[in-house]
């Protein structure tokens, strides 16, 4: 009998602690990744942008409506990639908000005037500080795609545990030595990354829109323009134009398109200029399966992406 009570007083322990775990809604699978890293067996986060869905203009669905009238905690990147979460947060009181582009840990860069010319250095951050509202259909302003820049993640990675343990302090160590694991594992991919992209590096690359340029100043690569101004907008033909005599003067040059984005311009500019056609890439992890190894799989693939398009035949 003293076995079952013994039993019983241990799951109720258990549960207890369980319980005490926060509601956690994030944004997108880079986001989630980062958090699923940082609470490990403690709870699993709410992803609210599933898979082959854009960022920009998410419909929520009743479920994922409920998660976040439910949330203790919101990790998000900020209202200049999700504009409708930050519609939808201004009528939720409840929830805590961990705005990751407004931290001061993240060195936040301006988006190029023409999406072109991106090169590898940090000359390119901006000022820290709070930022206006983006407009999608042509970037302008700060570049919320920080995430791309593996030292912004780790930095990000104790900001996730702090505002944690706010809310569970019970398992605060749990938080704390999970994030600062999940550091050490960044260093890891980090440093996988780089030899990834070292025979490229420097090798001039055609994206479809100005996403890449915390990726680009961070490993060293060099975009030498975009499709399109923003990821919203189709591109007139004056901007087709100028990028086709740009790219007409014999440099090797891989284009890639967008997983989000029909290929078809992307095809046509192979065509004309003689580029070589790149995997479509994915900014936003939206085609990868969601779970703490998402991030790394996400700059993985934007690295094999690149690298064998220069490398293979």
């Amino acid at each position: 009998m003293r076995y079952i009570i013994s039993f019983f007083l241990t799951s109720l322990i258990f549960t207890s602690a369980y319980a005490e775990v926060p509601d956690v809604v994030t944004d997108i699978p880079p986001v989630h990744a980062l958090v699923s890293r940082v609470m490990g067996d403690l709870g699993t986060p709410t992803l609210l942008l599933t898979k082959g869905v854009s960022e920009h203009d998410l419909q929520l669905h009743p479920l994922q409506a409920v998660a976040l009238a439910d949330a203790e905690l919101v990790v998000w990147i900020g209202p200049e990639l999700t504009p409708w979460l930050d519609r939808v947060l201004s009528r939720l009181v409840s929830a805590k908000n961990l705005v990751l582009l407004d931290a001061p840990e993240t060195a936040r860069r301006a988006f190029s005037e023409d999406g072109a010319h991106v090169h590898g250095g940090h000359d390119d951050y901006a000022v820290k500080g709070k930022v206006d509202f983006v407009d999608h259909s042509r970037h302008e302003g700060t570049d919320p795609h920080a995430w791309l820049d593996p030292t912004i993640a780790k930095a990000w990675l104790p900001l996730i545990a702090a505002a944690l343990s706010a809310l569970d302090r019970e398992n605060a160590t749990t938080y704390v030595a999970n994030a600062t694991k999940a550091q050490a594992d960044i260093d890891a991919l980090d440093a996988h990354v780089t030899a990834l992209l070292a025979p490229v590096k420097d090798r001039p690359v055609v994206v479809y829109h100005d996403a890449y340029g915390y990726f680009a100043n961070h490993f060293g690569l060099s975009i030498k323009g975009s499709i399109a101004l923003g990821d919203a907008t189709l591109p007139g033909a004056a901007k087709l134009a100028a990028l086709q005599d740009t790219l007409a003067i014999g440099e090797t040059t891989c284009i890639f398109p967008e997983a989000q984005h029909d290929k078809a311009l992307a095809e046509q500019l192979a065509v004309s200029t003689k580029m070589k056609l790149g995997a479509p890439l994915d900014p936003v992890g939206s085609t990868l399966t969601a779970g703490p190894n998402a991030y790394d799989a996400l700059l993985t693939k934007l690295a094999t992406s690149i690298t064998e398009c220069f490398i293979v035949p």
